[in-house]
């Protein structure tokens, strides 16, 4: 096999371990390990973003039609996580290789400190060949902190390790040119930067995951304008994440294209934190164009026209254009009430520096 990648992050869907009934799909999961034992041998370093910790618990203990959804997802989800990961570590234990478990939540991106922490955890594993298995803390991320669903939380994992490729197992083939039921729609293969595509995508949330095809095309674009090639694939179909390895190999799927071009560490961050952003910065409409052309400037306060919310040095805030539509985010050079001393001030060091600031 001529190798596509030498480091990925893949993202196992609700839908692609589970069965119809609800409950964990045993004999796909011991199939997608045998694939990602195969490529690991081969020396390609993967961090695993898997779905199936609900069903896994609602395997074990039924459905409860009494209980609240909350509940009922972190019931199932603190018994069904520990589950999970027992067949994980039984799975990949008959390959001779050792995987470990990471928990995380939303919170624990907002901040640069907590940032690096994890991704230093998963690198250590990594370079001990462990392969981490990641998932969202579902026993206590139940409010509006929570992530959109592992699609969101996936492209945060393929973005924090500088993974080459981040490939999302779903149970369709891709995103389509009309309805995936329709015998006439044909997968779109590759969408490059600036190709539109909201016709195509549907709303609707799969049937046990939280997320849809609108939240996996958002990401992606994300991912991919980081640099980092984005999959959409099937997951139920056989050997694909060997298929999708292999240079030689035509899969059908659908690829976002990544950006040309090195984007740094910092401002990947940068990228996913909005939204923990503590204020806002509003700009006229010379600050804007200046902003979003194709030179790299920084926010100076000559541009500013208001400050919303208080923040500290250093903290998320947004950047807000002249009609009040968000231009991107950035890391504030200044608290929010040294900020609004020096609105419309020429000749001042910059409020967001170009190194620290992405736009959307």
């Amino acid at each position: 096999m001529s190798l596509r990648f030498k480091k990925i992050a893949v993202k196992i869907g609700s839908n692609v371990l589970t069965r119809s009934d609800g409950t964990l799909d045993i004999t796909r999961m011991s199939a997608l390990v045998d694939q990602i034992a195969a490529l690991h041998k081969k020396g390609v370093e993967i961090v695993m973003i898997s779905s199936g910790a609900v069903a896994s618990g609602r395997s074990i203990l039924g459905l409860h039609k009494k209980m609240d959804v909350v509940d009922q997802r972190q019931l199932f989800s603190a018994v069904g996580q520990a589950k999970l990961i027992n067949h994980y570590w039984d799975l990949f234990r008959d390959h001779g290789i050792t995987v470990g478990q990471v928990l995380t939540m939303k919170e624990n991106f907002g901040s640069r400190r907590h940032y690096l922490n994890q991704r230093n955890c998963m690198q250590v594993m990594l370079d001990n060949k462990v392969i981490p298995i990641v998932n969202e803390n579902d026993t206590v991320s139940v409010t509006e902190l929570m992530f959109t669903d592992n699609d969101e939380l996936s492209g945060l994992i393929a973005s924090m390790m500088d993974m080459e490729a981040l490939i999302i197992l779903s149970n369709i083939d891709g995103i389509y040119d009309g309805s995936p039921a329709d015998p006439q729609s044909k997968v779109i293969r590759e969408i490059e930067k600036g190709h539109d595509i909201s016709d195509f995508i549907q709303s609707t949330k799969s049937t046990f995951g939280r997320g849809g095809m609108l939240t996996k095309t958002s990401i992606a674009r994300k991912i991919a304008d980081q640099g980092i090639d984005v999959y959409i694939a099937n997951g139920k179909k056989e050997n694909i994440l060997l298929q999708l390895s292999d240079k030689k190999t035509d899969v059908i799927c659908t690829r976002f294209v990544a950006t040309e071009g090195d984007v740094s560490s910092i401002k990947k961050w940068i990228a996913h934190s909005q939204g923990f952003a503590k204020g806002e910065i509003h700009v006229n409409e010379n600050a804007a164009k200046a902003l979003t052309g194709e030179k790299a400037v920084s926010l100076l306060p000559i541009g500013v026209t208001k400050i919303v919310g208080e923040f500290e040095k250093d903290d998320i805030v947004n950047i807000m254009d002249h009609n009040a539509l968000l231009l991107g985010v950035g890391k504030a050079q200044y608290e929010s009430i040294k900020a609004r001393e020096l609105i419309g001030k020429k000749n001042q060091k910059p409020l967001v520096h170009c190194d620290y600031l992405y736009l959307e």
